[in-house]
């Protein structure tokens, strides 16, 4: 493959789908359950809410989640399925353009950070449906992902904004220096990545309220704040100055 170049998207999606198969790796696996999963079986497990977009959740009692199996030399999770990864973490391959195999109300809270922008819309408010299936009433869903806004803010303005993104792409060790061009800065989040939807407050909203959660139940949240501090706590330092927080309440009916 050629040398690093930023403005070939194509060629940046293939780099970061080997690294990704290259990094899902683990020693043991031991498969704990089959779908489908009720509640009962979940609090057997020791498990309260889902983590998508993990290998492992720092939460203790996740179930994380990836639509990149886990893999050990000589054994590779089934999707669906329930892993105990060597012998702590627990894990399921899950793609969330697909059913969920979980039970109506079967967890409490669901967290994704920077997941939805990389479906469809279509694929994403379908998602969303699914999550606010499974959740129990009362359960909480937490969403982060890149903030349109503040792209847009960092294009307009010039401030330090793209600065900071461009030293966190650095320092986490992702490729060459990213140009300095606010177009450049601009069009990246849209083209690299894998990206499909991008969302400012109103748009996540609205895909909310279409997926089933009522509007005015929908609320942005500051980095690591919320309605379950235990949830909340998985957001990321590395993310979080591109990030937007919103959280959603189920009601009981």
């Amino acid at each position: 493959m050629s040398e690093w170049d930023w403005g070939r998207p194509e060629e940046l999606s293939e780099r970061m789908d080997a690294f990704l198969v290259r990094s899902a790796t683990c020693d043991k696996l031991e498969e704990l359950a089959r779908p489908p999963l009720d509640r009962a079986a979940l609090r057997e497990l020791g498990v309260t809410g889902v983590e998508f977009a993990a290998w492992k959740s720092r939460h203790p009692a996740a179930l994380a989640s990836d639509v990149v199996p886990l893999r050990t030399p000589d054994a590779v999770t089934a999707p669906g399925r329930v892993y105990r990864v060597d012998g702590e973490a627990l894990f399921a391959a899950l793609d969330i353009c697909e059913p969920l195999p979980f039970a109506d109300g079967s967890v409490d809270w669901v967290y994704a950070e920077h997941l939805v922008e990389h479906v469809s819309l279509s694929d994403g408010t379908g998602w969303l449906a699914e999550v606010r299936r499974i959740l129990a009433p009362g359960g909480v869903l937490r969403v982060t992902t890149p903030d349109l806004a503040t792209y847009v803010d960092g294009y307009r303005t010039g401030g330090a904004f793209f600065s900071r993104h461009r030293g966190r792409m650095r320092a986490a060790g992702l490729g060459p220096p990213m140009p300095s061009r606010r177009a450049f800065m601009f069009n990246q989040l849209f083209y690299l990545y894998g990206h499909r939807w991008l969302y400012d407050f109103e748009e996540l909203a609205y895909a909310l309220s279409t997926a089933g959660f009522p509007a005015e139940d929908v609320r942005r949240c500051a980095f690591r704040e919320g309605a379950r501090p235990d949830v909340a706590d998985l957001d990321r330092v590395l993310r979080n100055d591109e990030s937007m927080y919103v959280e959603v309440v189920k009601k009981d009916t």
